[in-house]
């Protein structure tokens, strides 16, 4: 458990004081004897490359002599780049590799966390040695290295001739040395610092690197930086323990999961958090920059604008550049002042997507519960407001999957076969979301590893740990361990369904559309309850239930639709979001004037952001009361594009007129609603 102990303004105050004294000392002398050489600034981010049928997920990345390596967890390969261009694999034997480093004779030492080993990859011959660990045995023990164990390491750094692990979910940070394995910091998974390593604690401790004589840790479960010393002394360089990204002062910064540090030949320090990237060290007193956007997304270009997707791996090269392994956009990317790779444009990202088509032809069809081949209820749809809109500050979000319905307590099961990759795969625990993200599915609102009474099942994948009162507190599933599809998952908590996320993080699609569920149809077409008109300032002009009165519009108009669908094998007070919406003006006689445009689109999740774009006032849904859905049907919204419009009366001739508005499902059923007007 973390300790949230605040830190009081005198011990703060002395830690900083002792911090800027050791780290300006640093900066300084790293920076006078660079001085000469120093790089061009970073001024863009490009990309190396996006070829995604290359890469399942980039992770580990190591750059030297104008090559990059670069370790690829999915597909279990390690990948080479010459001249910082076009990737081949070196060799395909790994498991899961995760963090890589380059040793004394220039190969590739590699935490393989699927097999609980440390490795070395020849770089001329691609020949793969066992260092330490014991092949597909996880545990913990030290001593001489083919019996020293570990569980799921994902950090490597080696300073000298020693190879540092940090040992991921034993919580310890290990050297190999001569021989044998031992322990250097860290005793049960937590957060304290200590003046002897065997007392510090550490949560899912991931990247590493060296920082002087220091090793540094990113420290992602206690989301901090920390500092072990050559003795074992182990402080807190950066982070107050918020899961947040806020920059300031070392004490004062803020994490949300840091997963990688880098260390370039200047002394400056780079952390892979969260959706960005952060920096320490490039002013003169200790301070936490952030030097990207922290929204998460696909954008090349100025730094302050540039996204990213949990990226895993950071590497410098001598000339400065900064190589990052975009993990969730399964790409490269340099953080450059110069021209290497190329920019991405927004257009060309999106084609960078998987198809719903091809995700749906890598899986086998079934449900999330057994009998797989047995219909179920569907709850929810991808899309739909979560939450009420009552003014501009109201807290709504994008429903961002597939409710399947099932009983309390009932066995959720895997719907396809897939690996852990994230480092922290599990979150909520013991909440109402409690769930696991797996690479291209996600599931949500399940005991995970447990029965309805709390009861562990006999699989030892779900590692949990307890408080000192004996209960559950935890749950932790590691990167690398592989679940079959139809293996349970966990047991359905009293929201009663499974929330199916299909697609990778940020780019999710719809799953109706990415799944194949047996037996699923649909032959009911949506309802549109009423269509309302209003003027740019949201006054309104007409609506369809004051059928007596002559709307007359002559200007920017916007288009409400209050909305819903219902589905085939469903109770009847069920209601779910559309799949699209659009409107359409014809003539008195009803000769079409313009086709159906379809302005909002369900194919896969919407920007956060567009929320409020494609939701009007009164719109509202959740677990419980009424469901609303007012959709704004000039808006545009489609993925990650999204705008206020206004249909233009004004463009028209004098005449009378139709607005035909049009609501569809999934399955190719629609309705519409017309409203005669004048201009």
């Amino acid at each position: 458990m973390i300790n949230k102990r605040p830190i009081s303004t005198c011990e703060n105050f002395i830690q900083n004081i002792r911090l800027l004294a050791l780290i300006s000392l640093i900066f300084s002398v790293s920076c006078a004897r660079l001085e000469k050489s120093a790089p061009v600034p970073f001024s863009k981010i490009r990309t190396i490359t996006n070829d995604l049928e290359k890469f399942g997920e980039p992770f580990g990345i190591a750059a030297k002599d104008d090559e990059i390596f670069l370790s690829d967890g999915e597909t279990g390969k390690i990948w080479r780049a010459a001249g910082n261009q076009t990737f081949t694999v070196l060799t395909d034997k790994f498991h899961t590799p995760s963090q890589i480093a380059f040793d004394g004779d220039g190969d590739l030492i590699v935490a393989d966390s699927g097999t609980h080993t440390i490795k070395r990859l020849k770089i001329e011959s691609g020949a793969v040695e066992l260092i330490a660990g014991v092949e597909n045995q996880k545990g913990y023990a030290d001593g001489e290295i083919g019996a020293a164990l570990f569980n799921a390491p994902i950090g490597v750094a080696v300073f000298q001739n020693k190879i540092y692990v940090a040992d991921t979910y034993n919580d310890k940070i290990r050297v190999v040395e001569n021989g044998k394995v031992a322990t250097v910091a860290g005793s049960e998974q937590g957060y304290a610092n200590a003046e002897n390593g065997a007392a510090a604690k550490f949560d899912t401790p991931c990247g590493l690197a060296i920082w002087k004589n220091n090793l540094l840790v990113a420290d992602a479960g206690n989301r901090r930086l920390r500092v072990i010393e050559p003795n074992g002394k182990t402080w807190t360089l950066a982070g107050n323990g918020a899961e947040d990204s806020m920059d300031g002062s070392l004490y004062e910064s803020s994490f949300v999961e840091p997963l990688a540090v880098s260390v370039d030949n200047r002394g400056v320090i780079y952390v892979a958090d969260g959706n960005s990237i952060r920096v320490v060290g490039r002013r003169f007193f200790p301070f936490v920059e952030t030097i990207t956007n922290t929204k998460r997304g696909f954008a090349d270009g100025d730094l302050r604008a540039a996204r990213f997707n949990r990226p895993s791996g950071l590497a410098s090269d001598e000339r400065g550049n900064l190589f990052v392994a975009d993990s969730g956009n399964q790409t490269v990317r340099v953080l450059t002042g110069t021209e290497i790779g190329a920019e991405i444009t927004r257009e060309a990202s999106g084609k960078m997507r998987i198809s719903a088509e091809e995700f749906r032809n890598r899986g086998e069809p079934r449900w999330t519960y057994n009998p797989p081949d047995t219909r179920r209820e569907i709850a929810g749809t991808l899309g739909e407001i979560r939450g009420e809109i009552v003014d501009a500050n109201s807290r709504v979000w994008f429903h961002n999957g597939l409710d399947i319905a099932g009983g309390y307590g009932e066995t959720a099961r895997f719907v396809r076969t897939e690996k852990v990759l994230h480092p922290l795969a599990t979150e909520n625990f013991a909440t109402s979301r409690e769930l696991i993200r797996m690479p291209t599915v996600g599931y949500i609102h399940i005991r995970l590893g447990r029965d309805q009474a709390d009861k562990i099942f006999d699989d030892k994948r779900f590692a949990f740990s307890r408080g000192e009162d004996g209960k559950l507190k935890n749950v932790r599933v590691p990167r690398g361990a592989k679940f079959e599809a139809g293996e349970a998952i966990g047991t359905l908590n009293a929201l009663n369904h499974v929330h199916l996320i299909a697609g990778r993080v940020g780019a999710e699609m719809n799953a109706l559309d990415a799944l194949e569920f047996p037996g699923i149809k649909d032959s009911i077409a949506p309802i549109i309850e009423r269509v309302a008109l209003y003027d740019e300032g949201w006054q309104l002009i007409g609506e369809t239930h004051l059928r007596d009165e002559r709307i007359k519009l002559g200007g920017k108009t916007r288009i409400v639709a209050r909305a819903f669908d219902r589905m085939d094998g469903n109770a009847d007070r069920r209601r779910l979001g559309v799949y699209r919406i659009g409107y359409q003006i014809l003539r008195a006689d009803e000769t079409p004037i313009t086709e159906t445009d379809w302005t909002i689109s369900f194919d896969r999740n919407p920007d956060a952001e567009a929320v409020k774009y494609v939701y009007a006032t009164g719109s509202k849904s959740g677990a419980t009361g009424e469901t609303i859905f007012n959709y704004i049907a000039t808006n545009r919204v489609s993925g990650d594009d999204f705008r206020e419009d206004f249909f233009d009366a004004g463009a028209l001739e004098n005449g009378s007129y139709i607005l035909r508005v049009f609501a569809a499902d999934f399955f190719g059923n629609q309705t519409s609603e017309d409203i005669n007007f004048v201009r």
